[in-house]
């Protein structure tokens, strides 16, 4: 289910009947048509599982179901949205800059501290960012929010990219992320995170950056 950008700050999409589409609840503007918003309790397409794991992970933003035949117009907090289509790849995105995104996918979660053991970990600890992340995986279409705009960085084999972990927003591919320093810990006392800590992916695929550290 295709998102039609109207501007940069506002998605539209295309509901057709037999086909649902997920999104979080409040980001609906407006709509034309005979479409209906149910909560959903079952964790999307990942059924019950996904639902809990989610919990677990404190990764539960209400998520509405999205359904009927007509168009709807979704955006959030004024945030900037990001489009990003996927072709049978995994996209692994904070819950909270979730849009909207196609009732194909299959959602889940996973712990980011398995990429990068210890680090991974001080990721979380660190940066603000949660230790573990949702994931969406399939071929459909995926909105996410993020702070002054969105940048693709491609990430391919002998060529990691580096990142603010801050600046993050999401990736996909076959990629691996840890959380590096150039940094002593001595130097780190009394420091924020800053360019001190940097998230450094490696493979195979796509990373996505806001101009911004804020988070939403």
């Amino acid at each position: 289910m295709p998102f039609r950008e109207i501007n940069s700050k506002m998605v539209e999409a295309t509901v057709v009947p037999g086909q649902k589409m997920y999104s979080q609840r409040g980001a609906m503007l407006a709509y034309r048509g005979e479409v209906s918003f149910t909560p959903n309790i079952q964790g999307g397409q990942g059924g019950v599982m996904s639902m809990i794991g989610r919990r677990v992970a404190n990764e539960a933003t209400p998520l509405m179901t999205v359904e009927g035949s007509g168009t709807v117009m979704f955006g959030h907090g004024g945030h900037h949205i990001q489009v990003i289509n996927l072709a049978g790849d995994t996209l692994y995105v904070e819950a909270d800059r979730l849009l909207a995104f196609d009732g194909t996918l299959q959602q889940g979660t996973m712990f980011m501290g398995s990429q990068g053991g210890v680090m991974g970990m001080v990721r979380g600890q660190v940066t603000g960012q949660g230790l573990f992340t949702t994931t969406l995986k399939g071929h459909g279409a995926v909105a996410v929010m993020a702070h002054g705009g969105v940048i693709e960085l491609p990430i391919t084999p002998g060529r990691d990219v580096h990142v603010d972990p801050q600046a993050y927003v999401a990736h996909h591919g076959e990629v691996r992320n840890k959380l590096s320093t150039a940094l002593g810990w001595r130097d780190m006392v009394g420091r924020g995170s800053g360019e001190a800590f940097q998230l450094e992916l490696s493979g195979s695929g796509a990373v996505y950056v806001q101009a911004s550290e804020e988070k939403l």
